[in-house]
């Protein structure tokens, strides 16, 4: 969970007692949104692969895109926040944009098997209503915060302990919460879940509207996040304002939907924008040679920050498929929701993050130099990922690993972020001139949000280990008016000629004049095409020896029979699970494709896992050998 609003452990003293009841309402605010925002997260790749069927790839893209959008827009939304808005405000609208958001997306989960068309369109215009509001939300509530202290107040940093632990107690609820009532195995359940988000959402507004003006006041009693005083401006129409959101909604769906459906520009958009940045500062004739040395310090640690995140923000994508097909979540009496293992993150954080704090403390002068810490931290990340490559190395087609990897491989990287993850705005504040401030802030936002959008590629890579690519429910087959027995099909007792497969209306049967039989096909609800010229007319019958090898990845052998393969032969069809009244026909790709990234050729999960392992420990070693230079180079008076 990304702590860049926090400051770092070692600053923290909760020696002094005593707080404002306003920093307990920015607690339960914070607290809220955070539910909100992880618990959908939990669950989101899960509802684009089972629900809107969308395939791995396209989804891990898609994750990727969303979550960097959400790094982006807050530029947009705390620069509007600081001239225009103030942060009360634009917190209350972020707040209800992402509730809105929310209750889009529980009307997608509601019509996306009767009106696939229409929750499409909902699906990306949630998506987009909890970026923009995302981005009026994040950057205003946190800074709050220390102006509820007098300057120099001892207890701010405790005061943001206290804020910080809000952060993961939503983190840690939100995923717990929502995979408990969307995330059951059904996907007409997903839209509780995006409904309980909504209602937190909502809560978290609720409770900051009817406290901040009691409670949320500087020190000398005035209110804090007011509209800014600007004389020269004039009074804006409410109609215009709410125009305004409505285009700056439609703008966040709309390039997400541009990235996801027409041409995936977004890491280009990010690597001109930081270019364009450096640029203009190391052209800047007005910077001294110290500040210039200075900056590039933060260039090259939100570089390092990129192999972090990217790799760390698996969690929400590739981790989750791992949680979900690869790892033995029955306990006998219950099966763990994949989408809990999300809330481990949060957990680990306040259970170590006191524990780090006091290590810093106790190693004095010889605690680690920022840059070290970071790259202590990559090297965590790393060994997480070692935990889990090791538990997947070797192991038999079909076969999941215990769940003690992925809980181990998640303490290793919490680890990793507490030794990383605070020290980042700190260190951007330290080193930043003051009137570049603002753009060099927006430097560590598009690292985040570039780390995002490569864990969504890195996620696509994530390999098939079992052959299965999809599975329908198809009703009695209908031939010259007369159902087919699937129970004797299934038991080889009838031998059906000319198989043919045709697109039919949900629930209804009928006969094309070239057909002798019309499935009526659905995929959990939803209306399914299966493309007719893909499949060859074949009689049902058992499989052969060689063609049982070829699926023995998926681990089920018994009860499949043949119906049908594709001309290229490498998909086949079988029929599963048999009644009079339904079938299960299973597609099985028999060769699916190996993924590659940067000529690394990706067989299997251990390959997959050990990509990361590779990358976080360079990334590592390379930074523990500039640390010493970095350091130098921070503290450069010359």
């Amino acid at each position: 969970m990304d702590q860049s609003e926090i400051l770092k452990p070692e600053q923290v003293d909760a020696a002094q007692k005593g707080h404002p009841k306003g920093l307990y309402v920015l607690f339960a605010t914070e607290m809220w949104e955070r539910f909100n925002y992880y618990g959908m997260r939990a669950i989101l790749v899960l509802f684009m692969t089972k629900a809107l069927l969308f395939d791995k790839a396209f989804a891990s893209n898609l994750y990727g895109s969303y979550t960097g959008l959400v790094y982006l827009t807050p530029l947009i939304g705390g620069f509007i926040a600081d001239r225009y808005w103030g942060n009360r405000r634009s917190i209350v609208t972020g707040g209800i944009l992402m509730a809105l958001g929310e209750l889009i997306m529980f009307g997608c989960a509601s019509l996306y098997h009767t009106m696939p068309d229409i929750s499409t369109f909902l699906f990306f215009t949630g998506l987009g209503f909890m970026i923009s509001g995302n981005g009026f939300f994040k950057p205003n509530i946190s800074s709050m915060v220390g102006q509820l202290y007098p300057k120099s107040d001892r207890r701010i940093d405790a005061a943001y302990t206290i804020f910080y632990m809000g952060i993961n107690v939503g983190g840690a609820l939100g995923p717990f919460i929502c995979g408990y009532f969307g995330d059951t195995g059904n996907p007409a359940d997903f839209k509780w879940a995006f409904l309980a988000a909504a209602i937190a959402m909502g809560i978290g507004v609720v409770v900051f509207i009817n406290f901040r003006d009691k409670y949320v006041r500087d020190p000398n009693g005035d209110l804090l996040g007011l509209k800014p005083a600007n004389p020269g401006d004039k009074k804006v129409s409410p109609v215009l304002v709410y125009l305004g959101l409505f285009a700056f909604s439609a703008l966040c769906v709309g390039m997400l939907y541009i990235d996801a459906k027409i041409v995936s520009y977004l890491s280009y958009l990010l690597i001109i924008a930081v270019v364009g940045i450096a640029i203009m500062i190391f052209t800047d004739k007005t910077l001294s040679k110290i500040e210039k040395k200075k900056i590039s310090v933060i260039f090259i640690v939100a570089f390092f920050v990129l192999f972090f995140w990217s790799a760390f923000e698996q969690a929400g994508a590739s981790l989750t498929f791992f949680a979900e097909e690869q790892t033995q979540r029955n306990l006998g009496f219950f099966t763990v929701p994949s989408s809990w293992f999300q809330s481990l993150n949060s957990i680990f954080v306040v259970v170590f993050a006191p524990v780090f704090a006091w290590l810093w403390i106790k190693l004095g002068r010889r605690e680690p130099s920022a840059p070290t810490k970071m790259a202590l931290g990559l090297m965590l990340l790393a060994l997480g990922y070692l935990v889990i490559a090791t538990g997947v190395k070797d192991v038999g087609a079909g076969i999941k690993v215990s769940m003690i990897y992925l809980i181990g491989m998640y303490a290793f990287h919490t680890w990793g972020e507490l030794c990383l993850s605070p020290i980042g705005l700190s260190l951007v504040n330290k080193l930043s001139p003051l009137k570049l401030s603002s753009l060099l802030m927006a430097v560590w936002f598009l690292a985040n949000a570039g780390a995002n959008v490569l864990a969504g590629k890195l996620s696509s890579k994530y390999p098939e280990e079992e052959a299965k690519v999809a599975e329908y429910k198809v009703s009695p087959l209908v031939l010259t008016n007369s159902a087919i027995d699937w129970q004797q099909v299934a038991n080889n007792k009838k031998n059906i000629q000319q198989w043919d497969l045709s697109t039919v209306k949900k629930n209804s049967h009928s006969l094309s004049p070239d057909s002798l039989v019309a499935l009526s096909i659905t995929a959990v609800q939803q209306a399914v095409t299966i493309d007719t010229n893909k499949i060859n007319r074949i009689s049902p019958r058992k499989l052969d020896e060689t063609e049982i090898a070829k699926l023995a990845v998926a681990g089920e052998k018994e009860g499949k029979f043949l119906l049908g393969t594709n001309a290229a032969q490498t998909e086949v069809y079988i029929i599963k699970g048999s009644d009079k009244t339904a079938s299960v026909v299973e597609v099985y790709n028999l060769n699916p494709e190996k993924p590659t990234f940067l000529g690394y050729t990706i067989k299997n999960l251990y390959d997959f896992f050990m990509l990361f392992v590779v990358m976080a420990g360079i990334a590592s070693v390379i930074l523990f050998f500039i640390t010493k230079w970095l350091q130098k180079t921070m503290n450069a008076t010359s």
